[in-house]
């Protein structure tokens, strides 16, 4: 006997309805991650608080140290593995890796992979590999916690996160805590000469530095000026515990004005090279835009400077300056104003106009407690920079006295480029070159008279001698 006819529609939707319920009975299988922190918590680690803290880029190699450093602690020991998706880091957090959707039947299930690292360049050409991105199960003492590190964006900026999951938030916090003080112990920038700049993507990159070696008898000045600027730089530094026994403040600024080209950055070199002990924050060009990050770095590594060239750009009087700069002008006041005041950290500011400084900056001790004008050389000073710019080279004068004298008004800039000048022309001369007076005053006339005025104004020369023939 013939069954009645089978509608196929209705067969095929039947049946993909017991399929469904098939499945909505069936066990979700648990993903790996999941299963892997479940079982180092101990218990459903959906329930469990978990803590975030975000880093700037450039705190990787101290984070990457102090996690170290808390990994290798007596009484700690950890598990670790990397956590691969889809999608690279984005969207990674421990919320996404512990979410329902993490199970095969919602998308690609993370995988886990190694830890991934990254080389981050320090300085002297020495690279530390640093984690970029891994799952680190530790357990210490009665705890068991789970620590994630991984990059995230914030607001199109690559930043650097740490979620850290505990049995209660207090325990997590506590990890945090021992972390920023493990960084702060290991920072890789302290005693260094380092500055900021901005990224295209508005993150402040760092960058070391290495001042060149500047010996005390290279500083050209008028007596007693040098002293004067020690004293309230290098010996302050070095009296700082009696000072602060006294009850005195520590935070201190001083501004080198002059001519252009009279040895104030050389000076500021010369001052880095005599404290090694003190972390040197740079800001200059495109960096004093960084003023607040620079300036928060060297409370974090105090004792230290921060030297500010040509703070005119920055600090210009208000009537003369765009809105930019007056906003830059404010943060560097809320900065100095803003430090305690046993902060070690001295401010070393220089500038060509001291005339278009803000008046504010001076409005109160711990801006700007003593401005120190470095003059054009005198005669003295000019014998003795024509004495070291002439090291190196065979002189025979005849009439050393009249360069001095003929060179009255120019800046210590000008006399090196002078040298420079006759020592070329010396050479230029034939073999084993010995510097005449010809030469100089071949030099003087090259740099005076056919340079123009805009070579003696870049040379900083104030007035304008007249050459010999």
């Amino acid at each position: 006997m013939a069954g009645p006819d089978l509608d196929p529609q209705e067969f095929g939707a039947s049946f993909k309805s017991f399929l469904d319920q098939v499945v909505a009975q069936a066990p979700e299988r648990e993903a790996e991650i999941r299963k892997r922190i479940r079982l180092h918590v101990g218990a459903e680690p959906d329930r469990l608080p978990v803590v975030a803290e975000t880093f700037a880029p450039h705190e990787r190699p101290n984070l990457h140290l102090a996690l170290e450093a808390l990994l290798a602690a007596p009484g700690t020991e950890s598990d670790s593995f990397g956590v691969s998706t889809p999608y690279g880091d984005h969207g990674l957090s421990l919320a996404a890796l512990l979410s329902s959707g993490a199970g095969a039947r919602h998308g690609p299930e993370p995988s886990i992979g190694p830890v991934r690292y990254v080389n981050v360049p320090l300085d002297e050409g020495r690279v530390l590999a640093c984690v970029k991105s891994g799952l680190f199960l530790v357990r210490r003492r009665d705890e068991r916690v789970v620590v994630l590190v991984h990059g995230t964006d914030r607001g199109f900026r690559d930043m650097l996160q740490v979620e850290v999951m505990a049995s209660d938030r207090s325990a997590a916090e506590r990890l945090l805590a021992e972390l920023r003080i493990a960084m702060r112990e290991r920072n890789v920038y302290r005693g260094r000469a380092i500055s900021l700049a901005l990224g295209c993507d508005g993150t402040p990159e760092l960058q070391f530095h290495r001042f060149a070696s500047v010996q005390r008898d290279e500083i050209v000045l008028p007596d007693g000026l040098l002293d004067a600027i020690e004293l309230h730089t290098v010996r302050f530094g070095e009296l700082r515990d009696r000072m602060r026994a006294m009850g005195r403040h520590l935070k201190r600024g001083i501004l080198l004005h002059g001519p252009p080209g009279t040895g104030k950055t050389l000076t500021a070199m010369y001052l880095a090279g005599r404290m090694p002990d003190r972390t040197v924050v740079v800001l200059t060009g495109r960096g004093h835009s960084t003023i607040e990050p620079s300036c928060r770095l060297a409370r974090l590594l105090a004792p230290s400077t921060v030297v500010i060239e040509d703070v005119d750009l920055v600090a210009e009087e208000r009537t003369h300056s765009d809105a930019g700069r007056t906003s830059l002008l404010f943060e560097l006041l809320n900065q100095m104003d803003g430090l305690a005041e046993d902060a070690d950290v001295l401010f070393v500011l220089t500038t060509n106009r001291p005339d278009l400084l803000e008046p504010a900056l001076a409005a109160r001790p711990g801006r700007i407690d003593q401005a120190i004008e470095v003059p054009l050389p005198d005669a003295t000073c000019r014998r003795r920079l024509i004495d070291r710019y002439a090291r190196g080279l065979v002189l025979q004068l005849a009439e050393r006295e009249s360069f001095v004298e003929r060179t009255a008004g120019v800046s210590a800039a000008f006399l090196r480029e002078l040298l420079r000048k006759a020592a070329l022309h010396a050479a230029d001369a034939g073999p084993n070159p010995v510097v005449t007076d010809a030469h100089m005053n071949a030099a003087l006339k090259e740099l005076l008279v056919d340079g123009g005025e805009l070579t003696k104004s870049l040379l900083g020369a104030a007035r304008s001698p007249t050459p010999r023939a």
